[in-house]
């Protein structure tokens, strides 16, 4: 079966703007041009579109899916269990939130008495994974860091729902700012791109005073954990790697 511009883009929820322009930069070609001059689409052209919009679910760019739609060995099989593994962690994660969600409504109308960590079940590091992170920086740092994971424990206890909200929401501005600055393609050294940093440090401060070493560690954190990767490739795909630049510079010159 075949379908036009306007029918695709009622199918899909793409709009036909944007299928005329994914044809225009060679993105999603249709299969024909008809005698009429209007474009036809048909399976092959459905499925590629299909992979698009899985690849900007993943907040890619138009530049790097075309690069991966290009290449030879792409496997189409291969892209969809990759996207269904990252659904399904990502589902996984909704579900808690929408747990919590519940807890909390209970909680507010004095039906269920939630325990601490419920709060913020869905959005922290699970138990595990913070151990792992407390011990990498023990080992990076050395036993001192002790002192400062204690810190830490300690601002976290009081700090309020309202706060981790807050919290949150920074760290999202951050990261945003951060991605536009990759898309001017500003080097980490960059004005722009130190103030972000800062504002990245003076986030950390909620928690504990990270010395330059301290920083260092963390940015060392940040590019060697598959877990952090995986977190800031929502944004971007480099965006953990373009972070960890701009924290060491910034640890280097201002710390």
């Amino acid at each position: 079966m075949s379908y036009t511009v306007k029918k695709l883009s009622k199918l899909s929820g793409v709009s036909v703007r944007t299928l005329h322009y994914y044809d225009e930069i060679g993105l999603l070609k249709p299969a024909y041009i008809g005698a009429n001059g209007y474009r036809f689409y048909e399976e092959e052209q459905l499925l590629l579109l299909q992979q698009i919009l899985f690849f900007r679910e993943l907040k890619m760019e138009l530049k790097q899916i075309q690069k991966i739609l290009v290449q030879s060995d792409f496997d189409q099989k291969a892209a969809l269990a990759s996207h269904r593994k990252i659904l399904l962690k990502e589902m996984t994660r909704l579900q808690k939130l929408v747990k919590t969600i519940d807890h909390t409504i209970q909680h507010h109308k004095g039906e269920k008495m939630m325990e601490d960590e419920e709060i913020f079940e869905g959005f922290m590091p699970t138990k595990e994974a913070q151990e792992k992170y407390e011990a990498f920086l023990i080992k990076r740092l050395g036993k001192p860091y002790e002192k400062v994971l204690a810190e830490s424990r300690e601002k976290a206890k009081k700090l309020t729902q309202d706060d981790w909200v807050e919290y949150f929401q920074e760290n999202n501005e951050i990261n945003k700012a951060l991605v536009e600055t990759m898309k001017k393609k500003l080097s980490p050294e960059s004005k722009e791109v130190r103030k972000l940093i800062k504002k990245h440090y003076q986030m950390m401060l909620r928690f504990y005073t990270p010395t330059k070493e301290v920083y260092l560690g963390t940015a060392e954190l940040y590019s060697k954990s598959k877990r952090f990767k995986e977190s800031y490739a929502q944004w971007h795909p480099d965006l953990a790697d373009f972070l960890t630049e701009g924290m060491k510079v910034f640890a280097e010159q201002e710390l």
